[in-house]
């Protein structure tokens, strides 16, 4: 059995049924899941990386994050009330608005920042300098890289482990480095790029429905 309550096995259920190929590795799904919840309930971030469908895959995961995805995530009443107190007006307006975030940065996004870096100095290092800068202890750093060879993705799962970040690595059936180098290898049964990444997604987005029935759910 796994380590799931039953509102989130729920949602492990329908993605196996409704992609019977990654039965295959329910548990390593599950298990990364639950660093990343473990990550939230300790206040931390997650923070993501990957390159040109996975570069996109980084935001659009860091989009399902940063606001609600299914599930109304209303600010807590006394942070409403105090921003009804600071300005009656748009406070209302802010309070009715705002949605409570998990917060996730996608290391792809800041383009003066990592134009400036690979100019400046290298190229390879732009992830590991932005999780070098925005890493906590505690902290995840999702590293995706289809082939799991990815030096860019690599670099920065090196500073990661330095700094006492987990990583979880998304990845294909072959695994790569990074499935020998993360503390969760979360490796899809295939081996072409694009049908990597559309087993990626149904995944991640798996996880953001987890993460948000846990935290946010009733």
């Amino acid at each position: 059995m796994d380590r799931l309550s039953e509102k989130l096995r729920k949602h492990v259920d329908l993605l196996m049924e409704r992609h019977p190929k990654l039965a295959c590795i329910r548990k390593e799904i599950i298990d990364a899941y639950l660093v990343m919840q473990e990550c939230y309930e300790q206040d931390g971030k997650l923070l993501i990386a990957g390159n040109g469908g996975s570069a996109a895959d980084s935001e659009h995961i860091a989009g399902e994050l940063m606001k609600r995805f299914k599930t109304p995530r209303p600010v807590p009443p006394e942070f409403a009330a105090r921003l009804k107190e600071i300005d009656p007006e748009r406070g209302a307006g802010l309070a009715a608005n705002l949605e409570r975030s998990l917060m996730a940065i996608p290391l792809v996004a800041h383009e003066a920042l990592t134009t400036a870096y690979i100019n400046d100095v290298d190229g390879l290092g732009v992830f590991a300098q932005q999780l070098y800068g925005f890493g906590r202890k505690g902290d995840v750093f999702l590293g995706i890289s289809t082939s799991g060879n990815s030096r860019n993705v690599m670099n920065a799962a090196i500073v990661a482990r330095a700094l006492g970040i987990h990583v979880i690595g998304f990845t294909g059936e072959k695994g790569g480095e990074l499935a020998q180098f993360a503390d969760v290898a979360v490796c899809v049964p295939e081996t072409e790029t694009y049908m990597i990444q559309e087993l990626h997604l149904p995944v991640y987005h798996c996880w953001c429905l987890m993460l948000e029935d846990h935290f946010f759910g009733k």
